[in-house]
């Protein structure tokens, strides 16, 4: 039995795939071990994000080789896909490209038998090229790569691939380059899918795509992500249904009142803001003010009782004078997020932003991020601190050792995590607890 080893950089898209990748593989009769030395197959799948999500796509790839010079090594999704085959590390075997990745068990059977015959005394002196490439211009392909779950890692909560693409080009992002177009998985397909995740014992998932808020505009042109929320909602087993990140011009009063009146829905909302300046906003071809998304986060608030919103912003776009992060800032406190995950500008070789005059200095995009950071902080205490007294259903979901005590920790709808003592198992379990203390709050 050959032994498969995996990895994954990147999103939570990425993660998926990845699982998917393994259940592909331990159906075929390999045995999945850890990324250590002694796997026979190592498969790594790749992120592009930025340019350190390349440099650590590469040490991933060649820290495989040198565990075992003569395995077989995989580099799979977006770095390799961004590069388009072009200039392939010697330390690869097979580039897998996106939407080639269901493909996986019969590349690496028709691989190994390539390697089997071709593998004359000669040939093993040789320091020949040895990638296989399986890579097609994704920007061209309008088929949606069809990749099944049914035990993911996560033994409580699944995240869902039900897109992939993106159509947007925002000037400092590669992906659209390295995921190709808007592509949507059939809703029958996705329905099945939770179907069997809940019959597994799965209670939550978390639906999830390139571009969330595009879901369905490849079918007629129209979203149909609530239609495929409504279908969600009505598989049995599934308590909790979480959205993955949403563009703010999905949020409207009719979404928003549907949605309310859907009891699975976690009030918690992930709405990609980037900048609360308009000038950087327009740089960045992110295609809202700030006022239009300052009234959708309105909308949230209209339907559902103090909805945890959650955000990233940039710091440090090209061009983003002190005043411009000055505005971004207040913005954000106006907003009163619950979180806001920040993300100094990084330079993506391939964008139109690489290219813009007005590159911001290192120590000023730290300087501004630790700014930002800090109103982060004081924000997410304020919003948890107003949970004080209530009583909160938590989905357990593992145990912890916290301030020396061992405690079982999960998640409310809002996904504050929260500690919980009990001497029971109460894994997989929705429980109400009493939040008496900060104390019981994980950060």
């Amino acid at each position: 039995m050959k032994k498969a080893a995996l990895h994954n950089l990147g999103c939570k898209v990425n993660a998926y795939e990845t699982e998917a990748m393994q259940e592909m593989l331990e159906n075929a009769g390999y045995e999945i071990v850890p990324f250590k030395e002694g796997a026979d197959i190592y498969i790594i799948n790749t992120c592009t994000v930025t340019n350190i999500a390349d440099r650590k796509s590469r040490q991933m790839l060649h820290r495989a080789r040198k565990m075992n010079p003569d395995a077989v090594v995989v580099a799979a999704g977006c770095y390799v896909q961004a590069q388009d085959g072009k200039e392939i590390d010697p330390c690869i075997d097979i580039v897998l490209g996106n939407n080639h990745k269901k493909d996986l068990i019969k590349i690496l059977e028709d691989y190994d038998l390539k390697r089997s015959a071709e593998k004359t005394a000669a040939e093993c002196e040789a320091e020949a090229p040895r990638a296989v490439a399986e890579i097609e211009d994704i920007n061209q392909t309008h088929e949606y790569e069809k990749l099944h779950l049914t035990k993911p890692g996560d033994h409580t909560r699944a995240y869902i691939k039900v897109q992939d693409g993106c159509s947007q080009f925002c000037t400092y992002c590669i992906i659209p380059y390295a995921r190709g177009r808007v592509r949507s998985r059939e809703q029958e397909d996705v329905v099945s899918e939770v179907k069997s995740l809940a019959a597994n014992g799965y209670q939550e998932v978390v639906l999830t795509g390139i571009h969330l808020s595009s879901y369905g505009i490849d079918f007629d042109g129209e979203r149909h992500l609530l239609d495929l929320i409504r279908a969600v909602h009505e598989v049995e087993g599934i308590v909790r249904i979480r959205l993955g990140s949403l563009e703010p011009g999905i949020i409207t009063s009719d979404f928003a009142s549907e949605l309310s009146r859907l009891p699975k829905i976690c009030p918690h909302f992930h709405l990609s803001l980037q900048s609360g300046c308009d000038a950087v906003l327009k740089r960045m071809n992110r295609h809202y003010t700030s006022a239009e998304y300052y009234e959708k986060c309105c909308i949230l608030r209209k339907y559902f009782e103090d909805p945890a919103l959650t955000t990233d912003v940039i710091v440090g776009f090209p061009g983003e004078t002190e005043e411009e992060f000055r505005q971004s800032l207040a913005f954000v406190d106006k907003v009163d997020f619950y979180e806001t995950h920040i993300f100094k500008y990084s330079k993506r070789e391939g964008t139109k932003a690489a290219r813009m005059d007005g590159q911001i200095d290192e120590q000023v995009k730290t300087a501004r991020s630790a700014e930002m950071i800090e109103l982060d902080k004081k924000k997410r205490n304020a919003y948890e601190q107003r949970f004080i007294g209530k009583t909160v259903d938590v989905l357990v979901e593992e145990d912890a050792l916290v301030n020396g005590k061992k405690v079982q920790t999960g998640h409310t709808k809002e996904y504050i995590k929260i500690a919980v003592e009990s001497s029971e198992n109460l894994k997989n379990r929705i429980v109400k607890v009493q939040i008496e203390n900060d104390s019981q709050i994980i950060r």
